[in-house]
């Protein structure tokens, strides 16, 4: 993935947390390294950074960490 690209993520209608999204998409291995990356303040929710492991995304929804962006689908 070059940067700039979104990726599309399907995920059930239910959404997912931000927390197992960046651990599914293979940003992170752990739940550990989740937390840390997101107390870091690099990832972003729809252009906004976002610090809760908990934070429901839905449709829509577009994460970016480090560089590279996923779009909830």
């Amino acid at each position: 993935m070059s940067i700039g690209q979104i990726v599309d993520v399907e995920i059930g209608p239910e959404g997912i947390k931000l927390g197992q999204l960046i651990k599914f998409v293979n940003a992170v291995e752990t739940g550990g390294e989740a937390k840390t990356l997101l107390e870091s303040g690099l990832v972003r929710v729809n252009g906004n950074p976002e610090k809760r492991r908990g934070a429901q995304l839905s449709q829509g929804d577009v994460v970016t960490v480090a560089g590279k962006s996923w779009r909830i689908v």
